[in-house]
């Protein structure tokens, strides 16, 4: 289950920036996955809840949204959506190949698709009087 550690490393990120601006909460919590990195949201959201119980960030709104693959083909120039046709996994051993979705080579760049970033962070911060 990739899904925990590539969590772990989301939440260890998020808590650094929160540490940083002495943050009081994490209220929210938006990422940008790509499907090409076969990340299960409801396997994120499970592994979120058990790690980031007695931290600042227990409790935060988890918001995911994933991103479609997108390539460039050396072929015939195409740059767009593609949709990879593989299995719901994927192996560092074996090679991931896509298929230009307009000539069919498979000659391409994938452009988009295997990004996880987070996006941004909603924190509460203390309330500073002057």
């Amino acid at each position: 289950m990739h899904e925990f550690s590539a969590m772990q490393t989301i939440l260890e990120s998020v808590l650094s920036a929160a540490k940083l601006h002495n943050a009081e909460r994490v209220l929210e919590i938006n990422l940008e996955i790509g499907e090409l990195t076969f990340l299960n949201s409801e396997q994120l959201r499970f592994a979120f809840s058990i790690l980031s119980e007695g931290t600042v960030a227990e409790k935060a709104r988890l918001h995911i949204k994933k991103t479609k693959t997108r390539i460039k083909c050396a072929n015939c120039g195409y740059e767009g959506y593609s949709k990879y046709h593989g299995p719901e996994y994927h192996s560092l051993d074996i090679p991931l190949s896509l298929e230009c979705v307009k000539c069919g080579s498979a000659d391409v760049e994938i452009t988009s698709g295997r990004e996880c970033n987070i996006k941004n962070v909603k924190l509460k911060l203390p309330n500073v009087q002057k």
